[in-house]
C-alpha cells in the first residue's frame, strides 16, 4: 500500500475516532468519580464544599471553580490526604482547564475533553505499535479497531485518568518490542528506545496505580523473552549465545528498574491509600463461595464489551436477551477468527516475536490481576474499566491476527460491529453507572411548586462527591446539606433538627408553609428511616410510598408549618 494512501486512511480513522469521542461529550451527567476529578483538578479540597449546613445549589459554581493559586504540589498534598490516586493526571488536567477557561464550555465538556484527546492519540499510538510489529496494513486495522471500540470510546468520554495510561502503555509496548527485537538480534538499540520506555512507565506510575501491573508485566515479558526465546519461538540459534554480563545487560537492568526507583518517593502514599475505606468496595459485601468464580465471569464479560456492546442494561427482556445472545455470538466468532489468524501468524517465523510479546504481556497482566483478586482479596475485575491495563496488548494481538485473513470481510465486520457498539455507548445505552444523578434529580423535583431540601448523609469524600453529582442536576433554588454519619444516623437526625430552616417559614402562626425534604442515606435500610424528622420544632413526616433505591437509598419527607 502506498504511503500516501496509508496516511489518508489513518487520518480518516483519527477524524472518525475523534467524532465518536466528542459527540455528546458533555451531555451525560457527571457521576461520582468525575466530580472527584473536578474537585482535585480545580485545586480544591473537600473542606471547600459546605458541610454541616444548608447551602443553595446556585452557589455550586463558586465551590466547583478553578483555584488560580493552587500548584501541582498542593494538588498532590490534597490527593495524598483525601484520595486514593497519584497526582500527575490531575495536575495536567488543571493546566488544561486553565487553557479552556476563556472558551466558556460546560463543566462536563471541560473535564472530559482532555481524556478524549488522549483517546484520539491512542488511535495513532496503536497504529504505530502494530505497524512496527507487522505492517502498515496491520497498523491501520489496529487503529480502526481502537477508533470504534466501545470500550475505548467509553473511557474517552469519562473525566477520569484511564486514556492517559492507555496511551502510555501503547507507546511503551512499541518501545519494548523495538528493544527486545534488537537485543535478540544482537543489534544496537536506537537511542530513544530505552528512554521512551522509562518515561512512559514513570509518568504512568504517577498517573494511575494500576500502571504498576503493566510495568511489572512488561518487565516479566522482557525477562521471559531474553531467557527463553529459543524455546518459546520453537527456533534454535545457529550460534551459541553468550551468557557473560555485558554493558548492554547493565543498561537493560537500569532501564527495567528505573521507573520503580523514580516512584519510590510516592510509595508510602500508595501504601496509605490501600488502607483507606474508599477501596473497601473491591471486597465482597457479603462474602460467599461464588466470590471465587465471579472474577472469571467479570473478566470474560469485560473482554466482550471491548469489541461489541449492545443495549442490555435496564432494558426490557425482549431487547436485553437478543442483545446479550448477539454479543456472545459475535464475540465467539471474533475469537474463532482471531485464533485462525493467530495460527497463520505463528506459522511465519519472522512474525513470532511480536505475537509472543503481545501474548506474554497479556498473560503476565492477567496473572497480576489474579494475584490481587485471590491473593489480596481485591477484586479489581468488578468494573470493566479496570481492564484497560491489558487492552492495548490484547487489541494489538486481535488486530494482528485478523490482518492475516485473506478475506477483507472479516476485518470489515469487526469494524462495523465496533461502530454500531460505539453509537450505543455514546447514546447512553451502555456502561451505565450504578448511581444515575439525572434520573434521581428528576424524582426529587417532581413537585416543582414546592420548595426542596436535600440532605446527604456522608462518611467519606466519595459520598460527598456522590451528593454533588445529584446537586449538579438539581434546580438552583434547591437547598442542600451534607451531614456526617460517622457517629451513626441518630447523630445525623439530631444535627438536622438543629439546623435553621433553609426555606422561608412564616413568623406568625396564622400563615402556612410546606416543603419537601429528601434524605439520601447510604447504608440505611428502608425500615431504619424514622417515621418523622424534626426541623427546629416542626415535624417532617415520612411518605412511605416514596422510598427508592437506585444504587443508593433515598426517602421523601413532607414538612409543613400548619398555620391556624
Amino acid at each position: 500500500m502506498k504511503p500516501s494512501r496509508v496516511n489518508t486512511r489513518l487520518l480518516l480513522l483519527l477524524l472518525g475516532g475523534s467524532l465518536l469521542r466528542l459527540l455528546t461529550l458533555g451531555d451525560k451527567a457527571l457521576w461520582l468519580d468525575e466530580v472527584l476529578t473536578a474537585i482535585f483538578s480545580f485545586g480544591r479540597e473537600m473542606a471547600d464544599i459546605p458541610q454541616g449546613q444548608f447551602f443553595s445549589v446556585s452557589d455550586l459554581p463558586v465551590h466547583l471553580s478553578l483555584n488560580p493559586d493552587a500548584s501541582c504540589r498542593e494538588i498532590a498534598t490534597t490527593l495524598a490526604r483525601e484520595s486514593t490516586h497519584p497526582p500527575l493526571f490531575f495536575c495536567w488536567l488543571q493546566q488544561w482547564l486553565r487553557l479552556l477557561a476563556p472558551l466558556g464550555l460546560s463543566l462536563a465538556d471541560e473535564l472530559r475533553s482532555l481524556p478524549a484527546l488522549f483517546g484520539v492519540l491512542l488511535i495513532g499510538a496503536m497504529y504505530w505499535l502494530n505497524r512496527l510489529a507487522l505492517s502498515p496494513q496491520a497498523g491501520l486495522l489496529t487503529a480502526g479497531l481502537v477508533a470504534v471500540s466501545p470500550f475505548a470510546v467509553y473511557l474517552s468520554q469519562e473525566a477520569r485518568h484511564y486514556t492517559l495510561p492507555l496511551l502510555l502503555i501503547s507507546l511503551s509496548l512499541g518501545a519494548l518490542l523495538s528493544w527486545i527485537r534488537r537485543r535478540l538480534g544482537d543489534r544496537p538499540l536506537n537511542i530513544g528506545t530505552r528512554p521512551l520506555w522509562v518515561i512512559c512507565h514513570s509518568i504512568g506510575l504517577y498517573s494511575h496505580y494500576f500502571m504498576a501491573i503493566a510495568y511489572l508485566a512488561q518487565m516479566a515479558t522482557y525477562i521471559t523473552l531474553r531467557l527463553g526465546w529459543n524455546r518459546l519461538s520453537w527456533t534454535h540459534s545457529s550460534t551459541p549465545t553468550s551468557h557473560r554480563f555485558s554493558k548492554s545487560d547493565l543498561a537493560d537492568l537500569i532501564t527495567l528498574t528505573l521507573p520503580g526507583l523514580l516512584f519510590l518517593p510516592w510509595l508510602s502514599q500508595l501504601s496509605q491509600h490501600l488502607q483507606r475505606s474508599e477501596t473497601d468496595w473491591f471486597q465482597p459485601f457479603e462474602p460467599s463461595w461464588t466470590d471465587h468464580l465471579a472474577p472469571l465471569g467479570q473478566t470474560l464479560a469485560s473482554w466482550v464489551v471491548m469489541w461489541v456492546t449492545l443495549p442490555i442494561e435496564q432494558q426490557p427482556w425482549a431487547i436485553a436477551i437478543p442483545s446479550g445472545l448477539a454479543m456472545l455470538g459475535i464475540t465467539a466468532w471474533l475469537a474463532r477468527m482471531t485464533w485462525q489468524g493467530g495460527q497463520r501468524l505463528w506459522s511465519e517465523k519472522s512474525r513470532r516475536l511480536p505475537l509472543l510479546l503481545f501474548l506474554l504481556v497479556t498473560a503476565w497482566t492477567l496473572l497480576g490481576f489474579a494475584i490481587l483478586v485471590y491473593g489480596f482479596g481485591k477484586d479489581i475485575t468488578v468494573a470493566p474499566r479496570y481492564h484497560f491495563v491489558y487492552y492495548p496488548s490484547l487489541c494489538a494481538l486481535v488486530a494482528a491476527a485478523l490482518s492475516r485473513h485473506d478475506s477483507r470481510k472479516i476485518p470489515a465486520i469487526a469494524l462495523v460491529v465496533g461502530l454500531i457498539s460505539s453509537l450505543v455507548v455514546i447514546s447512553g445505552f451502555a456502561f451505565e453507572k450504578p448511581y444515575q444523578p439525572r434520573h434521581i434529580a428528576q424524582q426529587l423535583t417532581r413537585s416543582a411548586s414546592i420548595p426542596l431540601e436535600v440532605v446527604i448523609g456522608y462518611e467519606n469524600s466519595q459520598e460527598i462527591a456522590l451528593g454533588l453529582s445529584f446537586a449538579l442536576e438539581l434546580p438552583p433554588p434547591t437547598q442542600m446539606a451534607f451531614l456526617s454519619r460517622q457517629q451513626g444516623y441518630e447523630q445525623t437526625w439530631q444535627h438536622l433538627a438543629q439546623l435553621p430552616h433553609s426555606v422561608e417559614v412564616p413568623d406568625t402562626p396564622s400563615s402556612a408553609a410546606e416543603w419537601d425534604l429528601w434524605i439520601i442515606a447510604p447504608g440505611l435500610r428502608e425500615a431504619e428511616y424514622p417515621p418523622q424528622l424534626l426541623r427546629q420544632g416542626l415535624g417532617c413526616d415520612r411518605i412511605p410510598d416514596e422510598y427508592y433505591r437506585l444504587g443508593i437509598p433515598y426517602q421523601r419527607y413532607h414538612c409543613q408549618h400548619p398555620g391556624v
